[in-house]
């Protein structure tokens, strides 16, 4: 009799964590940069789209070539 222990049910969680830790902190970086360009900071503003932008790149780019297999 063998017994598989790698089966795992519905992994909705594991799913919206990942989407949350690649796209979270860039939204999370757009929002407050939109908002203090709003608030006549526009240099502080302008520096967390950049922020905003470099996390993006490098959330997709390095993490969502590591999710996709190497391929």
């Amino acid at each position: 009799m063998t017994t598989v222990f790698l089966e795992v049910g519905n992994l909705d969680g594991l799913f919206l964590l990942i989407f949350l830790v690649l796209f979270g902190p860039a939204v999370l970086f757009g929002i407050i940069g939109l908002v203090l360009r709003i608030n006549a900071k526009k240099k502080a503003g302008k520096v967390f789209f950049i922020l905003a932008g470099v996390y993006l790149l490098i959330s997709l780019g390095t993490c969502g070539v590591l999710m996709g297999g190497f391929s």
